[in-house]
């Protein structure tokens, strides 16, 4: 199982709104949360559950810089890149007023060093 507890992660995009967005993720056995924030999301929180081959299931809530309010569903599935950093295909569902679907790829940010800027 991949720990993802504390690690942090950007969708692979040209969208500079949404390459903007970072997500943390915890974990604590296959128990899985995290929030995220950037781009058009004000603030966002996850739940979910870790399986074994380190494949991600969680609800997610955002509130848009819009105002609107959005939930919905998403499946992960990791990819473990040449440098140790985990890429994350997502299948993702949305529900309500702003429903849709699709597929959305992140990848793990570098750690930074301690003692430098972040970037």
């Amino acid at each position: 199982m991949i720990d993802y507890d504390g690690r942090r992660f950007s969708p692979v995009t040209d969208d500079r709104g949404e390459s903007a967005r970072v997500a943390v993720y915890r974990q604590s056995g296959d128990l899985l949360w995290g929030h995220f924030s950037g781009g058009d999301a004000r603030r966002g929180t996850l739940t979910g559950l870790c399986d074994a081959d380190g494949s991600l299931r969680f609800a997610y809530s955002v509130v848009l810089g819009d105002g609107a309010v959005v939930s919905g569903c998403c499946r992960s599935v990791p990819t473990v890149l040449a440098d140790g950093r985990v890429r994350l295909t997502e299948t993702w569902e949305r529900y309500g007023d702003h429903a849709a679907e699709g597929v959305s790829i992140l990848e793990e940010l570098a750690e930074v060093p301690d003692g430098a800027a972040a970037s």
